[in-house]
């Protein structure tokens, strides 16, 4: 029985299961946004905002326990540059799970996992983007009011033009 097992085995043994993650997570690295099954995406997660938060420490004993889960050069050196750059003044959640529906083949439930600060889409629509004209703040209005407006503006226009003509005739 697995009470109180917090961890999902993914239907791999312990070995298998590392090296899943690794793979994942330097193809998380690499690329930015990946597509896998939202198991292995919550399991990455789990693997992975650890490894960041080392990372935004560049220290020597961070690199080598980085590089002891990671086993790869270049997803270390893409951490602890481009990545740890952009995250450094974030207190967490540096991933971002998006789920894409279900597979054909076997009806799996698929997504994609994301470093939340390389989406410029979301990022722009989000308010976090600098163009100010793209994340104008709107306010909202009831409908009433925009029919008690319209109302009070045809009701005042009458009443004026009939002010103005009847000045023209006693201007001349």
């Amino acid at each position: 029985m697995r009470h109180g097992n917090k961890i999902n085995h993914l239907g791999r043994k312990t070995g298998h299961r590392a090296a899943l993650l690794r793979n994942l997570a330097i193809a998380l690295f690499t690329h930015k946004r990946i597509t896998t099954t939202l198991a292995k995406a919550k399991e990455l997660r789990i693997f992975v905002e650890p490894l960041i938060t080392k990372a935004k420490d560049n220290t020597t004993h961070n690199h080598r326990l980085v590089f002891s889960s990671l086993q790869n050069k270049e997803a270390v050196k893409l951490l602890f540059g481009d990545i740890r750059e952009k995250v450094g003044d974030r207190p967490g959640g540096y991933t971002r799970i998006l789920r894409t529906g279900f597979r054909q083949g076997d009806a799996a439930e698929t997504c994609f996992i994301e470093l939340v600060d390389y989406n410029e889409a979301m990022l722009k629509t989000v308010g976090g983007g600098k163009d100010e004209s793209v994340t104008k703040k709107r306010t909202r209005r009831s409908r009433g009011a925009a029919k008690q407006e319209a109302t009070d503006m045809a009701v005042e226009t009458p009443a004026s033009e009939v002010a103005e003509a009847t000045e023209e005739p006693a201007a001349e």
